[in-house]
């Protein structure tokens, strides 16, 4: 589907901007900035080699949950299931409520949410759309996603103050097609993917200024997903081997970093930002799903106490917020939001 036009950032875009700077500034200045390092030679350094990593990089499972202070969050529209995918440096969170099974009677429908109050629920769906999902939110408040028709075709979707555009790469080939975009940095720069003929998807990054769409094909992928793109252009995801696992990438520039979980076959990563520090979800033993943040060669597993074996990060910001989701003990589907007490700014207690 054709993309409709775009507005330029008019003046209010402009003063949050600046307020965004100051903001940032003085917490850095504080020293209360998320900051975790990155190993020396490590590929999110600038100018680091362009050889790309066949072989899935060595990481040291521990567990970081203690360091997390958890906190349930979801519309009570539908309190059965809630997802939280994207948090900004505000901490305004992107997500939506509705499984979507069956879309008819119990549609996805999006949101975004101010956790200052954590119950001031400001709906959004693609006009026309059977179901929304909003999966990232930048510091201008713009956010992307992807909605779905009764035909069941998916196209991504930009909002930018209330401006939107669908947005569908030209080689999908998928019927019905299916676009999808998952991430979005300061920069008009959005992550997502593409299904062709026979349903494998193809990563790429999306450039709303140039409307162009850039392939990521990650060595030795059958299929590829890009999930987020962080304000320095690196990009993360997940694909398929030739085998059937599952792994997760990190690119900058020509070079490439491959993730797995030690002992998992299936690893994706969801969200990055810009210390280049990632989170997502790994499958365990027996088949139970644990969160995770990565950095500097590093995993760690993250679960809501709530939901041990159960839990997906999707989302982190540069403040030491992250979010996702868990199934709690009645079945129920159920976002939250939790900061890193260490480092973090506790935004929500």
């Amino acid at each position: 589907m054709p993309a409709t036009p775009m507005t330029s950032l008019d003046s209010q875009r402009q003063a949050r901007r600046a307020q965004r700077i100051a903001y940032l500034r003085s917490h850095k200045a504080s020293g209360a900035r998320f900051a975790l390092a990155i190993a020396a030679g490590a590929l999110l350094v600038p100018g680091a080699a362009a050889a790309a990593s066949a072989a899935p990089t060595m990481t040291v499972l521990t567990d970081a949950s203690s360091h997390y202070s958890f906190t349930t969050l979801g519309d009570s529209v539908d309190p059965t299931f809630n997802q939280l995918l994207g948090v900004n440096d505000f901490g305004v969170i992107a997500g939506y409520f509705g499984s979507g099974s069956p879309a008819a009677t119990h549609p996805n429908k999006g949101f975004t949410v101010n956790p200052y109050s954590g119950t001031t629920f400001s709906n959004e769906n693609f006009v026309g759309s059977q179901q929304t999902q909003v999966t990232a939110i930048n510091d201008w408040g713009n956010t992307v996603g992807f909605y779905g028709l009764p035909s069941g075709a998916n196209y991504g979707f930009l909002d930018e103050g209330g401006v939107e555009s669908s947005v569908s790469d030209p080689l999908t080939s998928s019927n019905p097609p299916v676009n999808q975009l998952l991430g979005l940095n300061n920069n008009g720069q959005a992550a997502g993917f593409y299904n062709d003929s026979k349903n494998n998807s193809h990563a790429y990054i999306w450039n709303r200024v140039t409307r162009a769409f850039t392939p990521i094909n990650p060595p030795g992928a059958t299929s590829s997903t890009a999930t987020a793109i962080n304000d320095h252009g690196t990009v993360a995801g997940f694909y398929a081997e030739a085998n059937g696992n599952v792994v997760s990438f990190l690119k900058q520039g020509s070079a490439w970093k491959t993730i797995s979980a030690p002992g998992s076959t299936t690893t994706e990563i969801f969200g990055l930002n810009d210390e280049g520090a990632a989170v997502g979800m790994y499958v365990g033993q027996h088949k139970q799903t644990y969160g995770f943040i990565y950095s500097g060669g590093t995993l760690k597993t993250i679960s809501d106490p709530d939901g041990i074996g159960s839990t997906v990060v999707n989302g982190l910001n540069n403040n030491g917020q992250i979010v996702g989701f868990y199934t709690d003990a009645k079945g129920n589907t159920d976002g939250f939001v939790a900061y890193n007490h260490l480092v973090g700014i506790p935004f929500l207690k």
